[in-house]
């Protein structure tokens, strides 16, 4: 497993290389001008000059380079620095926002927390009670659990987020007046009042995001255990007379769970990249809703770097993954 695990994370670098490659050439051929919002009064000179502050007249493979050796070099090295309170990344040039002024990582990881209490437990939510359902919904195929925990998965995957959240809204924002409407960002929990304020605020946009989640993984969950439940291992285990439960949770499940591990793996870089339809109905300001105004203002280090940051969690988590089915089935060797 070891060297599998070697081998893949070596074969991921050029993987990477070509995936920021790409990105930063897409971005850099994609209309738009960070000036274009200047004053017309602004002399042309002015504006090529803040152009060169911005790093735009350097030729692309220039600045393809430097932004690659400010990614893996600097940020990290000024991320220890911030742990440990070291010098060790000095001033070197760090990768700037051009819409704030502001280094990229600091600004980002301002908004993880907002992104991870919320994009981050609804995932937690929707697999904890997707995996139940699936479970007992194929084993007790077309009961009325079967039948409420399908209508409900329907409605969960087909309806659009945003209709959901302002439906929500309308009935318990609007109209109960149970939980406010507008996420408080800068809000801090600092006592039990402050913590069952975080938690009302969090109710509806958590709901929403988890139902959604849910209703996909739930429905591969059954899918799966469907189809092992009907292999010939199965009918031997029953005739050797070993219990049910153990039948079903200890190999059937076990099985069951090499597909959906999948699904539920590639699902959490969605976390990082946070619920951007979401974000914007309940005014989070996570990463998704930065996302979208780094695109609106053109500010292509923002988009460049948050981009890049979502293939690596897509990268590693397709590692992860393939690390979880030779856990869970012991016909499969990588060694």
């Amino acid at each position: 497993m070891l060297t599998y695990t070697f081998r893949r994370l070596l074969i991921a670098i050029p993987t990477l290389l070509f995936i920021s490659l790409i990105i930063f050439l897409l971005l850099d051929l994609a209309p738009g001008d960070p000036l274009a919002q200047m004053p017309l009064t602004v002399p042309p000179e002015v504006k090529q000059k803040m152009r060169e502050a911005l790093g735009l007249g350097e030729p692309i493979h220039i600045r393809y380079a430097l932004w690659l050796k400010q990614f893996f070099i600097v940020e990290p090295l000024h991320i220890f620095d911030a742990m440990f309170g070291t010098n060790i990344g000095g001033d070197a040039q760090r990768i700037i926002s051009w819409q704030t002024r502001s280094p990229v990582a600091d600004i980002i990881a301002q908004r993880i927390p907002q992104t991870l209490w919320v994009v981050g437990l609804a995932y937690v939510v929707g697999v904890a009670i997707a995996l139940p359902i699936g479970i007992i919904s194929a084993y007790k195929q077309y009961s009325w659990f079967d039948q409420i925990g399908t209508f409900i998965s329907m409605i969960g995957f087909s309806v659009p987020t945003f209709f959901t959240g302002v439906v929500l809204i309308i009935i318990f924002a609007v109209n109960l007046q149970w939980f406010p409407s507008i996420y408080n960002t800068t809000h801090k929990v600092t006592d039990w009042d402050s913590f069952v304020f975080q938690l009302r605020q969090m109710a509806m946009p958590v709901a929403v995001l988890a139902l959604y989640n849910a209703s996909q993984i739930s429905r591969f969950m059954r899918a799966s255990m469907l189809d092992n439940l009907r292999q010939d291992y199965v009918r031997t285990a029953r005739a050797k007379g070993l219990k049910e439960r153990v039948v079903v949770l200890t190999h059937v499940l076990r099985n069951s769970m090499i597909p959906v591990v999948t699904v539920i793996a590639l699902g959490v870089p969605t976390i990082f990249g946070g619920a951007i339809i979401t974000e914007q109905v309940f005014k989070v300001n996570g990463l998704g809703q930065l996302l979208i105004t780094a695109i609106h203002a053109n500010d292509l280090p923002m988009v460049q770097t948050l981009t890049f940051i979502f293939a690596i969690l897509i990268v590693l988590f397709n590692l992860v993954a393939d690390i979880l089915y030779g856990i869970l089935d012991p016909r499969i060797r990588y060694d």
